[in-house]
């Protein structure tokens, strides 16, 4: 699955050891990774000044993990502490904790050492400035680029010293430090952090910027807008969301649609003066895209850059103009494949030549969770991963990229179709 519901119900009374009736449901909801909240920063309310709440001490947090662990249920999920205290973070790690999510994204050097003095798993989390401060005016000149960087900058210094790539997750942090519409730009661009290859954590739930989206003043009433984000997240490739009520956003998740992948290719142009071929094969792949985004019950999530590649197979012809597409569809294969060869038909596809010239060839390459091989479709696409003019603008879009029938995607096994970035 794509996206997997985690627990982010906060637990009070924590002093006096008593328990939410929230393990009864628990069980049926069967979250993955359960976060534990283990110091007391919140998200403040549109507009409002942060509240800056005391981290439970060290005897409190092992109290929670050692009342997690004895919890009956069949779910056994993670557990994960959410913190922003070195001893919050120590605490949580010495009573069993598999993740720690560090909500100021590890820039305490003592911080990383814990990370590093352990196996858990990490979450690096942007936040601008600090909790008491974080919502006073917050400005970027391009969120998404900024917050990006940051968390990839982050994710390299903990591989630096010593924790390794896989331990690692990303979480853009929405409304730490963001405006609502901050926020929304981040949410509604995940997949530019999908494209670093690392985990992206997506925690819309109840957060100010739904509120200013939905027009639901309400934290609590805003489960149902929450879940709609949850799925949003997923279509664009988060790899786990964090959410208050999980049962309302499993329902929810079971909404995704499986992704595809599509190669695009021309390198004969319909219109272009001497001179400019190379912008006119470009235009008539953007023409296709175009078309792409008109097909039913199909969202285009993510386009890689356009490559220019040697000829393949047949090489007496002209270079080629390539792009991988990556679209979410409720259409079933064979179906998206009839859609796919009327937009190439539409753009003066001739089929006189194997390998041959073509004014548009779009490849249905990979389709999440179904492998096929005969005579109308094979799937994942044969000569996928020997093609370079493939596999780059494909592990662009998805770094690390395993296909539906288990094969790796990766540069070594590249032999033909040599490809270099344009634009």
């Amino acid at each position: 699955p794509t996206g997997y519901a985690v627990d982010e119900n906060r637990w009070k009374n924590l002093y006096d050891n008593r328990v939410r009736d929230f393990t009864t449901t628990f069980a049926f909801s069967a979250p993955t990774i359960k976060d534990i909240g283990t110091t007391g920063e919140r998200e403040p309310k549109i507009f409002s000044r942060a509240v800056v709440e005391p981290s439970f001490d060290d005897e409190s947090v092992k109290n929670i993990f050692a009342e997690e662990r004895a919890i009956k249920s069949s779910a056994k999920p993670k557990l994960s502490a959410r913190v922003s205290t070195l001893e919050s973070a120590r605490a949580a790690v010495d009573a069993g904790a598999s993740i720690v999510n560090d909500v100021s994204g590890f820039r305490d050097p003592m911080m990383v050492k814990v990370a590093g003095d352990c196996v858990a798993g990490v979450i690096v989390m942007h936040m601008l400035g600090e909790p008491a401060t974080m919502q006073d005016a917050p400005q970027y000149a391009d969120v998404v680029a900024q917050v990006r960087d940051y968390l990839v900058g982050q994710a390299e210094m903990l591989q630096r010293a010593g924790i390794t790539r896989d331990r690692i997750a990303i979480d853009p942090g929405p409304g730490f430090g963001k405006t609502p519409q901050q926020s929304i730009e981040l949410m509604r661009n995940l997949h530019e952090f999908v494209r670093t290859g690392y985990p992206v954590v997506a925690a819309p739930s109840r957060k100010s910027y739904v509120g200013y989206a939905y027009g639901i003043p309400e934290p609590a009433e805003r489960d149902e807008a929450s879940a709609q984000e949850a799925l949003l997240a997923c279509e664009l490739g988060a790899s786990v969301v964090r959410m208050h009520n999980v049962p309302l956003a499993v329902a929810k998740l079971a909404d995704v649609r499986p992704f595809a992948l599509l190669g695009l290719g021309c390198n004969v142009a319909l219109v272009a003066d001497p001179g400019e071929e190379r912008e006119g094969k470009i235009a008539q792949l953007n023409m296709a895209i175009s078309s792409l985004s008109m097909m039913p019950d199909t969202q285009i999530v993510d386009v890689s850059g356009f490559y220019a590649s040697e000829p393949a197979y047949f090489e007496d012809q002209d270079e080629f103009v390539n792009a991988v597409v990556l679209v979410r569809t409720g259409l079933a294969p064979r179906d998206l494949l009839g859609y796919l060869q009327a937009i190439e038909n539409s753009l003066g596809r001739v089929r006189e030549r194997e390998n041959g010239p073509r004014t548009c060839d779009i490849d249905l390459l990979d389709y999440q969770l179904y492998a096929s091989d005969d005579e109308q479709l094979t799937l994942p696409h044969p000569r996928l991963t020997e093609r370079d003019f493939v596999v780059k603008p494909l592990l662009e879009l998805l770094p690390g990229h395993i296909l539906s029938d288990g094969t790796p995607v990766a540069e070594e096994t590249v032999r033909v179709g040599w490809a270099h970035r344009i634009r």
